[in-house]
């Protein structure tokens, strides 16, 4: 594919143009070809390499380059090579990437965790070289990617190769839509669902965003206990490791609390613990926009919502599945300093869109084996789904 853009060309780049970015060498690997596997619909994964360092404190580079910043934090080097290596909580880790840029000076790229990565409360962010961010890659940029990785609630095993991270190529400074670009393409092209029907347009909340509240309620259905209400799931401290590279393979409860809500739809979050929670409403990402997620600050300092950002289009819309009325969000929840209250439908997120350059060639859902379309359940991906032999509970997320 020819990637001759033109100048006034506004977008977030589609699996095509990420694959034909590979192939005129804006994204490669000197470990050889970058897989085409790794090409979601508007993204690319992005793989460790093969060494972590252990640092005595995270850093941002300014106007050096990582390397060189490196030598003075580092602690220690743990091999990622074969079995891989452990990532013990509460420390923050450098892991060189496999991948690196040579962009085009109208080029932008920005980087956010993978879904399951902050699922698992592994907090993650990209760093370049001379740069005074984390996360965002500046127009032009030339050369290799760190990412920051802090285990915050359990102890992982990683290796080289494995995904933690994704990348999103953009052209352009237009940005997201306006609040009001937003209400006209919910209107044109709904983007939340709730019970399976569109909502209306004066329900939805906008600023700076499209908001998202949380799922709360009982959502009952006949058989099951109608004295609680399963609404999420608290970590547990001081579990088993976690092998990053091994799916459905855990028993969630021996990681995971039940969170039931309170009467009147309420939970009380603990301080620093980490809860799984879903949206009230169902998303849908229209095959022409990308979305990203962003945490909700009330402004007081209690609440962290949210590490993994990218929704690629067709989120909650599957062809292959018969549906186009969403998928929930998962929700990742931190409270800070004191107890704080939920209660259902609170806003608690927000999703701003981009427009893409083209309708990419791939979509999230089936075809990809995407883990989380039409999900009903918070957990990662890495947890048995079979939980009729642990509450009876799973499907207690349905209104």
């Amino acid at each position: 594919m020819n990637l001759n853009i033109g100048s006034a060309a506004q977008g977030v780049l589609p699996s095509q143009m990420i694959e034909a970015a590979i192939k005129n060498g804006w994204i490669f690997s000197n470990r050889g070809d970058v897989p085409i596997e790794n090409i979601q619909p508007a993204s690319l994964d992005l793989r460790l390499g093969d060494v972590a360092y252990r640092l005595r404190c995270s850093f941002l580079p300014d106007d050096k380059p990582v390397e060189e910043k490196l030598r003075r934090y580092q602690m220690g080097e743990i091999d990622l090579r074969d079995n891989g290596g452990v990532l013990d909580q509460n420390r923050p880790y450098l892991v060189p990437l496999m991948e690196e840029l040579d962009l085009p000076p109208n080029v932008r790229a920005k980087a956010n965790p993978k879904s399951s990565t902050g699922r698992l409360d592994v907090f993650t962010r990209v760093i370049t070289d001379r740069g005074f961010m984390f996360d965002e890659i500046k127009n032009g940029y030339k050369g290799r990617l760190y990412l920051e990785v802090v285990p915050r609630t359990f102890t992982i095993q990683v290796r080289s190769g494995l995904a933690l991270n994704q990348l999103r190529l953009a052209i352009g400074e237009l940005g997201a839509l306006s609040d009001r670009e937003i209400r006209e393409l919910h209107q044109k092209t709904p983007l939340l669902y709730r019970n399976g029907a569109i909502v209306k347009s004066d329900q939805i909340a906008v600023n700076n965003g499209l908001f998202l509240g949380l799922h709360l309620s009982k959502g009952l259905r006949p058989g099951y206990d109608k004295k609680r209400s399963l609404v999420g799931y608290r970590a547990k401290e001081n579990s088993e490791l976690i092998d990053l590279s091994r799916t459905g393979s855990y028993w969630a409860n021996d990681f995971w609390e039940e969170v039931y809500a309170e009467a009147g739809d309420r939970i009380v979050l603990h301080p620093e613990k980490f809860y799984l929670l879903l949206s009230q409403d169902s998303v849908m990402i229209p095959p022409e926009y990308a979305a990203e997620m962003t945490a909700y600050d009330p402004t007081s300092g209690e609440l962290r919502t949210h590490y993994a950002g990218f929704f690629d289009p067709g989120f909650g819309c599957d062809p292959m599945m018969g549906r186009i009325a969403g998928s929930r969000a998962a929700l990742e929840v931190r409270a800070h300093d004191v107890p704080f209250a939920v209660e259902h439908g609170q806003n608690i997120c927000k999703l701003s869109f981009e427009r893409m350059l083209e309708v990419p060639d791939k979509r999230y859902g089936r075809s990809l084996d995407s883990n989380y379309q039409g999900q009903e359940v918070a957990l990662s991906k890495h947890f048995r789904r079979d939980y009729h032999r642990w509450s009876g509970q799973a499907d207690l997320f349905q209104e």
